[in-house]
């Protein structure tokens, strides 16, 4: 069985969800290091965001991965990529207490689009097709 064209759409929503995590990394680090708008990068104990940066380089480059295997049509990819979304539909919810609805409604919208496309039936189909370890023997 091929790959369907919603595992390769979540794909590519996936890439980018791991493009936007290095993107941020990329934000505090740049902060952090230039000393400039330090609110941005101050945790709530007082110190600096390289913890936080390293954190978002560190979970974008492995949703990158998943997402561009999602696209390439490598099944690896998708588990990584419904652990992503599931974590970004609580982020989401955290940062609509934090008074950021256009940024929450956002963050929930793609985290739904993408579980959505991944749990379609051909998806799943896909990802459990018969003879590999992913599913049951039919043959």
């Amino acid at each position: 069985m091929t790959q369907p064209s919603t595992v390769r759409w979540a794909g590519y929503l996936v890439a980018a969800e791991g493009v936007a995590g290095l993107v941020v990394a990329g934000i505090y680090i740049a902060h952090a290091l230039t000393g400039e708008n330090q609110d941005v990068v101050r945790n709530r104990a007082g110190g600096f965001g390289y913890g936080t940066a390293a954190w978002f380089l560190i979970m974008g480059a492995g949703v990158l991965a998943a997402g561009w295997a999602l696209v390439r049509g490598r099944r690896w990819g998708r588990g990584i990529a419904v652990l992503a979304n599931l974590i970004l539909l609580g982020v989401a919810w955290y940062i609509r207490g934090e008074e950021q609805l256009v940024w929450a409604v956002l963050v929930a919208l793609a985290a739904i689009a993408a579980l959505g496309l991944l749990f379609t039936p051909s998806a799943v189909n896909w990802v459990a097709r018969p003879g590999d370890a992913g599913g049951p023997d039919r043959s």
